[in-house]
């Protein structure tokens, strides 16, 4: 074979070898890899290892604390079919964005999930509700939550936890209650300076106290009532919280009026699928 015949059979081959490149389907690439190609003109390269192509739609589930971030991101991302869901018992407001349509479905997993969190200040008083305390450890409970007491005024109810700390060494002998609401309690001294002195010590028997139930929300009063125990550990004292599961729904109840406030979507009561 001569040379002019090999030159033009390696041409054909060359054309052939084009023609089949030209002809081949595409192939799909996955981001995130590197790519190398043998084309006509040699090695070609695709590099696909950068930033990712922007997903096609919205997925995930975004947990907020508050009504007024609820609103804030259902504003940007919902639209006319989003649903919003409410349910009592699990504080919890939903709304899933991307829900079907009446005509068709959709994904239904983009979804805005309102948790709401009960502040300290609520579950340190709920925690005490009940519950009968020595007078040092119930005067104490007294100073660290003044902020929290509005009637009486914070400024009484810290001399009366003083008081108490100041009768820890005394013998309560019984109790009484006044014309005026309040609990007064005899008591004789111990002490060896006083021993035998009496004294009386009168504390109200109702109080009124101003908590927050969840972070973000408003706050509500509350009315506490005295509760005692005169018995061989000497006084025991502590305080029951009138309808506290009552004043916690009313709560939650106005995060979900002052989020419907906000959005043309019905709020409907339960969980979605």
């Amino acid at each position: 074979m001569t040379y002019t015949e090999l030159s033009s059979t390696n041409g054909e081959a060359q054309t052939i070898v084009d023609t089949a490149l030209r002809s081949a389907p595409p192939a799909k690439l996955e981001p995130g890899n590197y790519y190398a190609f043998h084309t006509p003109t040699g090695i070609k390269e695709v590099d696909l290892t950068g930033p990712a192509a922007a997903p096609d739609r919205k997925v995930g589930t975004t947990t907020v604390r508050d009504a007024l971030s609820f609103h804030a991101y259902f504003e940007k991302h919902a639209d006319a079919d989003s649903e919003v869901y409410a349910d009592s018992d699990r504080l919890t407001v939903t709304a899933v964005l991307d829900a079907h349509q009446a005509d068709g479905p959709r994904y239904a997993q983009h979804v805005l999930k309102l948790a709401l969190r009960e502040t300290e200040a609520w579950k340190q008083w709920a925690a005490r509700d009940g519950k009968l305390m020595d007078q040092e450890t119930f005067a104490e409970f007294l100073e660290d939550h003044l902020p929290d007491l509005l009637e009486p005024t914070a400024a009484e109810m810290l001399e009366i936890a003083q008081s108490f700390q100041a009768t820890s060494k005394v013998d309560f002998q019984s109790a009484s209650r006044l014309a005026s609401g309040q609990r007064q309690f005899q008591y004789v001294e111990t002490g060896t300076a006083k021993a035998g002195q009496k004294g009386q010590l009168a504390v109200p028997e109702t109080f009124v106290i101003g908590l927050v139930p969840f972070e973000g929300s408003e706050g509500y009063r509350l009315t506490a009532r005295l509760r005692y125990r005169i018995g061989t550990n000497g006084l025991q004292l502590g305080y029951k919280l009138e309808r506290p599961a009552d004043i916690r729904a009313n709560a939650f109840g106005d995060v979900v009026t002052a989020i419907g406030e906000h959005i043309d979507q019905p709020i409907m009561n339960g969980t979605p699928a």
